[in-house]
């Protein structure tokens, strides 16, 4: 990694920004060496787009197909991608996110992000850190609960995101050939709705 210089020409900015998957934050162009006005020129020039205050990505990548994700993912390095914004990413439900919920545990800082909007749940130790996936989005890997942990935490949080909801993910869910009963239940009992679950599939079976 080369850091020795105090900055670069903004050919050797973008070849670092090539090197480290094309996205970087403020801070982290800034300890690889790239001056601040390096960065604000190619940004002008339309070289590097900014996806968020302090967030900056090569403009010649194809399009992110989830760009809120990635710019939380980059931004919130604790946050797991939770509920609708998970549900919709797995294609589990028919809702179209407003914002990106985002899972922190509890007595994590706030994120101060204004762009995109978020929606903070606060989960105890045990549920936020099971059922979490690392999903490679535009060379970011972007942690995202996996479809059974998303179900389960949608039964739990059922009054805050809608219970028709709840049921149309996990209807689809229990639809789709990664479907595992086991896999649910045990993320249900982490959740604690073990028995909301069970009321549920008897309505649907």
């Amino acid at each position: 990694m080369r850091t020795n210089k105090s900055s670069h020409t903004a050919d050797e900015a973008l070849a670092l920004f090539r090197e480290h998957g094309g996205t970087l934050r403020t801070g982290e162009a800034l300890a690889l060496g790239i001056h601040p006005r390096t960065l604000y020129r190619l940004r002008d020039d339309g070289l590097l787009e900014q996806l968020a205050r302090g967030l900056y990505r090569l403009a010649d990548l194809p399009p992110l197909d989830h760009p809120d994700l990635v710019t939380v993912a980059r931004q919130v390095p604790r946050g797991v991608i939770c509920l609708i914004s998970a549900l919709a990413f797995y294609e589990l439900t028919t809702q179209v996110p407003h914002a990106v919920d985002v899972a922190l545990q509890r007595g994590d800082e706030r994120p101060r992000l204004t762009h995109p909007p978020l929606r903070v749940f606060w989960y105890a130790k045990e549920a936020w850190e099971a059922g979490i996936r690392t999903h490679d989005v535009g060379n970011t890997p972007v942690r995202i609960y996996s479809p059974g942990k998303s179900v389960a935490d949608a039964l739990k949080f059922r009054r805050r995101i809608g219970v028709d909801v709840a049921i149309e993910a996990l209807r689809n869910h229990v639809r789709s050939p990664a479907f595992r009963s086991d896999e649910l239940l045990h993320y249900a009992r982490i959740c604690r709705v073990e028995g909301v679950l069970h009321s549920y599939l008897e309505a649907l079976a």
